[in-house]
């Protein structure tokens, strides 16, 4: 577990705001009928995308939150290379395969996933550097 002092750092300060932007989208999602998910992706202070868990409404198991952000930002800078993307949520394996192949660069959450998360399950593709066509792994922070 990650341990920080009370005074927040710059970094933090946006970690933090970003992690609420995502309780907020949650917040749509849940009240949409969907899990409770949101998603953003941020590069240089400037959300790119964002997204919440849009599963159930699409019928469509690929749409979850951060799988949304990050087709957002695509759909409107071209690519998310050296972004960082926030959840709600870890993300599930799924999301991580989507986040390695788009080169995000960082990526934080607050709640783990258990064994269908992306970092903390047996094989972990957020980080693992056995697949090489995806290059070096993001950096991993849990703010619990």
């Amino acid at each position: 577990m990650e341990h920080f002092s009370n005074d927040e750092s710059p970094t933090m300060k946006e970690d933090t705001s970003c992690l609420n932007r995502c309780l907020e989208l949650a917040k749509i999602a849940a009240s949409q009928g969907e899990n409770p998910v949101g998603s953003i992706v941020v590069r240089d202070g400037i959300i790119l995308g964002e997204g919440l868990e849009m599963s159930r409404q699409l019928k469509d198991i690929t749409r979850h939150a951060e799988v949304v952000a990050i087709l957002d930002a695509i759909s409107k800078q071209g690519d998310c290379r050296g972004a960082t993307l926030y959840s709600n949520v870890e993300p599930c394996i799924l999301c991580a395969y989507v986040i390695r192949h788009y080169r995000i660069a960082r990526v934080v959450f607050t709640n783990r996933s258990g064994e269908l998360g992306g970092f903390n399950s047996n094989f972990s593709l957020l980080t693992t550097s056995e697949i090489k066509a995806w290059g070096e792994a993001p950096t991993v922070l849990i703010k619990e």
